[in-house]
C-alpha cells in the first residue's frame, strides 16, 4: 500500500480500472462492507504484478474470485478473522489472498473449496482457536496451524456448507460468475434479506460445530467466549447445533 501508491492508485474509477481492495472494506461473507478508495489501471497493475516475468497471457489470481481475510484483526473484537471472496480485482497487503494460480497459469485452488473454506474460517469454532494464538494481526502463518476438516464434493456436509456459503457471498452482479460455477445460477439466488442471511449464518455455525465433533456444552462455552456478539445471534447458532443434531439441517 505504500510502494505501489505512486503511479498505480488513482482515485477515481474509470474505463479499464479495477478497484483496489483493502480489508476495512470486508466482513464476514460480505465483500461490499465499505467502498473502494482507490482504483488501478488493470494493464499498469498486471505488469506490476509480473515484474521481470515475460506475459504469456497467463491466468493470475487478480483474475479470480479469492478467498481474503482481514490482516488487522484484535482477540479482544467482536470477531477475530473476518473473511470472505472478493470478485476478480486487485488487493492491498492488508487483505491477504489465498494463491489461486501458480506462475504457469495453473489453476490451484477451485472456487467450491474457496467457499468452504471462507465458511469454516468464518465460524465460532475456528474464530475461538484463533483468538488463542493472536493479539492484533492475523497472517497465514496462523492459518496454517489451524485444524482445518478435509472434505471432498462428496461429502455432504461439504455440499450444505458450500451452498449456504454461496448465497451468503453472492449478492451483486460481479458475483455471477461464482453463482454460476458453483450451481447457484445467479446473485438473484444469493440471501439480501438480513433473517435469511442471519438464519444461514447459524446453519453454518452449527454445522462446522458438528464437524469437529462438539457437544453443546463445548459449543455454548465457546459462545461465551464472544462477549460483543449479540445474545440473539448466539442463541441462534446454539439452536442451529440442536437442529443439526436432530437431522433437521442437512
Amino acid at each position: 500500500m505504500t510502494n505501489d501508491a505512486k503511479g498505480l492508485f488513482e482515485t477515481e474509477p474509470a474505463q479499464g480500472r479495477l478497484p483496489l481492495y483493502e480489508g476495512k472494506m470486508i466482513w464476514q461473507f460480505d465483500a461490499h462492507y465499505e467502498q473502494p478508495r482507490y482504483w488501478v489501471d488493470s494493464a499498469k497493475g498486471r505488469q506490476a504484478l509480473l515484474g521481470r516475468r515475460e506475459d504469456h497471457g497467463q491466468w493470475m489470481d487478480y483474475q479470480a474470485y479469492r478467498l481474503g481475510f482481514r490482516d488487522i484483526a484484535a482477540n479482544t473484537n467482536e470477531r477475530t478473522l473476518v473473511s470472505t471472496l472478493i470478485p476478480p480485482t486487485f488487493h492491498g497487503n492488508k487483505l491477504p489472498t489465498a494463491k489461486v494460480f501458480d506462475e504457469n497459469g495453473n489453476r490451484l485452488l477451485d472456487s467450491h473449496t474457496q467457499l468452504f473454506l471462507c465458511a469454516v474460517w468464518n465460524s465460532f469454532v475456528i474464530d475461538w482457536m484463533l483468538r488463542q494464538k493472536v493479539t492484533t494481526t492475523i497472517n497465514f502463518f496462523y492459518l496454517h496451524q489451524l485444524p482445518v476438516p478435509r472434505l471432498t464434493e462428496a461429502d455432504s456436509a461439504f455440499v450444505s456448507i458450500v451452498e449456504r456459503a454461496a448465497r451468503l457471498t453472492c449478492t451483486t452482479p460481479e458475483f455471477d460468475d461464482l453463482a454460476k460455477e458453483v450451481g447457484l445460477g445467479s446473485h438473484k439466488n444469493g440471501a439480501t434479506d438480513p433473517a435469511e442471511r442471519a438464519r444461514l449464518r447459524a446453519e453454518l455455525d452449527g454445522l462446522v460445530a458438528h464437524l469437529y465433533g462438539l457437544t453443546e456444552a463445548e459449543f455454548a462455552h465457546i459462545l461465551t467466549t464472544f462477549p460483543l456478539v449479540a445474545e440473539p445471534v448466539k442463541q441462534a447458532a446454539r439452536n442451529a447445533w440442536r437442529d443439526v443434531e436432530r437431522g433437521l439441517i442437512t
